[in-house]
């Protein structure tokens, strides 16, 4: 038989895992093309063959999922494999339907398909929802199993936006590291905090080869999910976010619903700012999805630099990207920080946006009066920067994971917000890890 003609639908993240560990170097498949969504200017470019193997010596090219019906019926595809995350259940299927039309097969892949095992003992993270709080929470068990006497290796899920070649296997230990890779805004919001606490980080694209460079150094491994997706590793324990924010949300967005079901462990985050009834829902729908699993409750109290400095002013708000576009968010911890200490006025972004970041706006109308930290490269960056300082506001709130002060100049006052995981009550997540974990 003839090889079955594929082509892979992703944002650089899962869909090169599923083709390095299940098509790379199987004859029953031939991968012709990814496609590529969600992600700025991460088409056009081509999967290379020292990633791709030795059936893809001219490696593998990769187009915008726009071309995608076209693609099915010139390549003469057999099936297509859905392999990204954060969206919900009902456009996974208008998806499915157009690849049906164009006459291919649809296909999502599972956990036996697609999970490494390790021989170390593996803690994961994931959420129902990007924005839920996976960052803070992964944070905080890095630093109770540290304090448990393990020596811990963070593996981050995939963010690889630049020369995939080069980027196949990361570690992250300094600053230096993130200029070496030349890392953009959303990478380092992802590392830099771990950084800040003294981890050693590791990601790229080839995550079997990271997992097994990782071993070398750990104790335990702690995979760092994004967005909503399912693990990469097989999880001797899988703590999975929720929002209460966004209530109902857990039971209708794809891969999220999955993880839902898969929790050894639930954590609905931000109780303290949320409606209580919609914390109510949230844990009825988690129980529902998955009764086995506990149930705790967490705030992310934020942490301002000078909460003075906000009151009375007129203040432009930066939030963490992400959470704003594809997370369906309209306001983060900066928002909170500029109400809670009594800023002035919140003052619209949308009039000083320039080039991509004015496109944000167009593609994601639901963000509110707060700016998305969009650092997708280096032209992304300067007109974030752009944006920030053509704004008419006396000083600019800093709600993301990382000082943006790091990579441009700001030309105004700033001030700073953090957040951290706080469980409330007992069992407390250190109780959870010392039963499973403890020695």
């Amino acid at each position: 038989m003839s090889p079955i003609r594929t082509i892979i639908m992703g944002a650089a993240g899962r869909d090169f895992h599923n083709f390095n560990v299940f098509f790379r170097d199987n004859p029953d498949y031939e991968v012709v093309a990814f496609t590529a969504t969600q992600i700025p200017n991460i088409e056009g470019r081509t999967y290379p063959p020292e990633l791709a193997g030795k059936q893809y010596p001219k490696g593998i090219p990769i187009y915008p999922e726009s071309e995608l019906s076209r693609l099915i019926k010139e390549l003469k595809v057999d099936q297509v494999v859905f392999a990204y995350s954060d969206v919900p259940h009902e456009y996974v299927m208008h998806k499915a339907s157009e690849v049906i039309a164009a006459g291919a097969d649809f296909r999502l892949m599972g956990l036996k398909s697609t999970l490494v095992s390790s021989s170390k003992p593996v803690v994961s993270i994931g959420a129902v929802r990007t924005g839920c709080g996976k960052s803070q929470t992964t944070r905080r068990v890095s630093l109770i199993l540290r304090d448990m006497g393990y020596k811990v290796a963070v593996i981050r899920h995939p963010m690889p936006y630049g020369n995939l070649a080069e980027q196949a296997v990361q570690r992250f230990a300094t600053y230096e590291d993130l200029d070496k890779y030349k890392c953009t805004i959303e990478e380092r919001e992802e590392y830099e905090p771990h950084l800040d606490n003294g981890m050693i980080v590791f990601a790229g694209v080839d995550y079997e080869a990271i997992l097994r460079q990782a071993e070398k150094e750990a104790d335990i491994i702690l995979w760092d999910g994004g967005n909503n997706d399912i693990p990469f590793y097989k999880s001797d324990f899988h703590i999975v976010v929720a929002d209460p924010h966004r209530p109902g949300h857990e039971m209708k967005y794809h891969p999220g619903e999955a993880n839902a079901r898969m929790a050894d462990l639930f954590i609905i985050n931000k109780v303290d700012t949320a409606d209580p009834n919609a914390v109510l829902e949230v844990r009825e729908n988690l129980h529902a999805l998955n009764p086995d699993a506990p149930i705790l409750e967490a705030a992310s109290p934020i942490f301002v630099d000078d909460p003075a400095a906000i009151r009375g002013k007129r203040v432009l708000v930066v939030e963490d990207g992400p959470t704003l576009t594809h997370g369906g968010m309209a306001y983060g911890a900066g928002w909170v920080a500029a109400k809670r200490f009594g800023a002035a006025e919140i003052v619209d972004p949308r009039p000083y946006a320039v080039g991509s970041i004015r496109d944000t706006y167009a593609k994601y109308p639901t963000t509110g009066t707060v700016l998305p930290a969009m650092g997708y490269g280096e032209t992304q960056i300067r007109e974030l920067e752009e944006t920030i300082n053509s704004a008419d506001a006396d000083l600019v709130i800093i709600g993301t994971p990382i000082d943006l002060r790091r990579v441009m100049k700001i030309d105004k006052p700033s001030d700073r917000v953090r957040y951290e995981l706080q469980v409330i009550g007992t069992p407390t997540l250190e109780d959870w890890l010392k039963e499973r974990f403890g020695r």
